[in-house]
C-alpha cells in the first residue's frame, strides 16, 4: 500500500501516540505500507515538527524523518493544475497523483477538495484509513 501521510498525521501522532494518527505512525514504523514523499513536503515536515511550542522529542522527530528518508519513495511529480483552498497542500496532492497512492491521510480532507480542477485521490481521515485497512 502506497500512502501519502499529511504534516498534521504526524504531527498529531507524534504529539498522541494513542489515536489515530499515533495508530497510523506505528503502521509506518512497522513497514505497513510506504510512505510517498518530495523534498517540498519533506522540509515542510522538518519545520513544523521541530517547532519549539509543539515539544516534540527531537529523538522521535528525527526516527520518524530518517525512516521517511530510508524507506520511503521519493517522488518527483508535475505541476497539477488544481487549485485548492490552501495552495500549501498541492505538494502533497502532486505526489499523491504522480505516485499513484491508495490514499492521502489527513486531519483536513476539506483542504484537498478543489476549487478549480479535479482528481482522484483518496483522501482520508486517520480513522477512516485505519477502518478501511480492517474491511
Amino acid at each position: 500500500m502506497r500512502v501519502v501521510l499529511d504534516t498534521n498525521v504526524l504531527v498529531s501522532g507524534l504529539l498522541n501516540p494513542h489515536g489515530a494518527p499515533g495508530r497510523i505512525m506505528e503502521f509506518t514504523l512497522a513497514d505497513a505500507f510506504v510512505v510517498l514523499y518530495n523534498d517540498r513536503m519533506f522540509n515542510e515536515y522538518r519545520e513544523v515538527l521541530s517547532r519549539s511550542e509543539l515539544r516534540i522529542d527531537s529523538g522521535h522527530q528525527e526516527i520518524i524523518l530518517d525512516y521517511i528518508m530510508r524507506e520511503g519513495e521519493y517522488v518527483s511529480p508535475p505541476h497539477l493544475h488544481v487549485l485548492l483552498p490552501d495552495p500549501s497542500d498541492l505538494p502533497f496532492l502532486e505526489v499523491a497523483v504522480t505516485g499513484r497512492a491508495d490514499a492521502l491521510i489527513t486531519g483536513n480532507a476539506k483542504h484537498y477538495k478543489p476549487t478549480r480542477g479535479r482528481h482522484s485521490v483518496n483522501v482520508l481521515s486517520p480513522a477512516d484509513f485505519l477502518r478501511s485497512l480492517t474491511v
